[in-house]
């Protein structure tokens, strides 16, 4: 029920996408589009894909390869999927690249020791990594370079902002930009610092929107995650948010920034202090953020990445303008059922009453706030939506707030046939059955979570 920026029409969006080089549209920095690149439900039949590439808090020798369809529960895709022929691996930044490679690049040592070099390695699979090389930067009296971090241009170009201290002030680190002189990824430009963030300001991560470029740029003074913009990707920048801005923290470091299927941008960071891992959403171009969550499953595990995002084929479909009813992949005699304009989840069979038979049964249609995702209607006429976080019937209003309240995206569900439904204004939350009553709950990424969020689709009851 948060008011959100209603989203553009999913026609738009292709017109705009079809216009961009590959590389652009796989990190999402879409010039112009705003909640818009990617910003839609996978169509029927397809699913969003998040690929993170990170480093382990136990072991900085060795990167897992994790993937998930909402951004929020992400799972083990290959433990230990690459480990360099020698030094370490840190700081992992991933990228799809116009070859249909998977790239990655990264810190090659650890923060005690010097670091010249920046390491690369790449992937047909995302799961089998072949090292390609280490590359010295190129900046006088260089000490250490760190967490370099992939940036792909409107016009595709490709470049690659690491952060990098010189032998005389070994931890005051200073962002540079490298960009690719060949499509190999093999040959760079000599280092250009990037003007107005200044010294002292590390694991600097920039999108562009529209004509503007968004930096994140830790302050490793103060130890918060600051935000500058610029017109121009090397500067000058100018410093608009510093200190506890956004409502994140300080020891928090390592952000990284990917677009949502509704339009939002999600941020990333490393909240190293308190050993979680957090993500927090904004939709306002950066100007506020929800409160910051630990993402579940990998937080205290994972350091310090960047994401990947995709849409691939195999995910769930859904028939539209077709009744169906909805059974538990869990309790496989409970349905989804309206009860005194409430959604719950009782026992229906053959000897049920025709009246809660037609309250179990459904008619799926195009998603209210974005075509490509999903609404229900009950026999009345009402859509389901969720208020304070129960799902329940109400006649449309006619608002965006109602319209984003009763769409929800589809997601694979944790049995065969089934599909999970993700609120489409709470990314993360998702219609779950506790006490047979549903709600719109936040993952906590357990297997009993994904099992009481999975609904099978089976003919209608009436």
């Amino acid at each position: 029920m948060t008011p959100h920026p209603a989203a553009p029409s999913r026609r738009t969006l292709l017109r705009a996408l079809a216009a961009l080089p590959a590389s652009a549209v796989l990190l999402g920095e879409t010039p112009g589009l705003l909640g818009s690149a990617l910003a839609a439900a996978p169509p029927n039949g397809s699913a969003t894909r998040y690929t993170i590439v990170p480093f382990l808090n136990s072991d900085d020798g060795t990167v897992n390869v994790y993937q998930s369809d909402d951004a929020t529960d992400f799972r083990l895709l290959r433990s230990s999927a690459y480990t360099p022929p020698a030094n370490r691996i840190r700081d992992a930044s991933v990228i799809r690249h116009t070859d249909g490679y998977y790239y990655v690049t990264y810190t090659t040592h650890t923060w005690q020791d010097t670091s010249r070099t920046i390491g690369f390695a790449r992937s047909s699979d995302r799961v089998n990594w072949t090292f390609l090389y280490d590359y010295t930067v190129p900046v006088a009296n260089l000490s250490r370079a760190w967490a370099p971090e992939w940036f792909v241009d409107g016009d595709g170009s490709v470049g690659i902002i690491v952060s990098c201290s010189t032998a005389n002030d070994e931890w005051i680190f200073t962002p540079y930009l490298l960009r690719a002189t060949n499509s190999a990824l093999t040959a760079w430009s000599s280092p250009v610092a990037l003007s107005g963030i200044g010294a002292n300001h590390i694991d600097t991560f920039i999108v562009k929107i529209g004509s503007t470029y968004h930096a994140f740029p830790k302050n490793e003074t103060t130890k918060y995650i600051e935000y500058a913009t610029a017109s121009n990707l090397t500067g000058p920048y100018t410093i608009r948010r510093t200190g506890d801005w956004a409502g994140w923290g300080s020891y928090r470091e390592g952000p990284a920034l990917v677009r949502l299927d509704n339009g939002g941008w999600r941020i990333f960071f490393d909240g190293y202090g308190d050993g979680n891992y957090y993500y927090s959403d904004s939709y306002d171009t950066f100007a506020t953020w929800t409160a910051p969550a630990a993402l579940p499953g990998i937080s205290g595990t994972a350091r310090h990445f960047t994401v990947v995002k995709e849409t691939v084929p195999g995910g769930p479909s859904l028939a539209r303008n077709v009744t169906r009813s909805f059974r538990s992949a869990n309790y496989s005699t409970r349905y989804w059922q309206q009860q005194s304009g409430l959604l719950n989840l009782p026992v229906v069979s053959g000897s049920s009453t025709t009246a809660e038979k037609q309250a179990a049964t459904f008619t799926a249609v195009a998603g209210l706030a974005d075509g490509s995702g999903c609404s229900f209607r009950d026999a009345a006429g009402n859509y389901l939506r969720h208020w304070d976080f129960r799902a329940r019937f109400d006649p449309n209003d006619g608002t965006s707030t109602f319209a984003r309240d009763a769409t929800f995206i589809l997601r694979a569900g944790a049995a065969s046939g089934s599909a999970r439904f993700e609120s489409y204004n709470y990314p993360g939350r998702y219609l779950r059955h506790y006490g047979y009553q549903l709600r719109v709950e936040r993952s906590d990424g357990t297997d009993l979570f994904r099992q009481d969020s999975s609904f099978v689709p089976v003919a209608a009851w009436a």
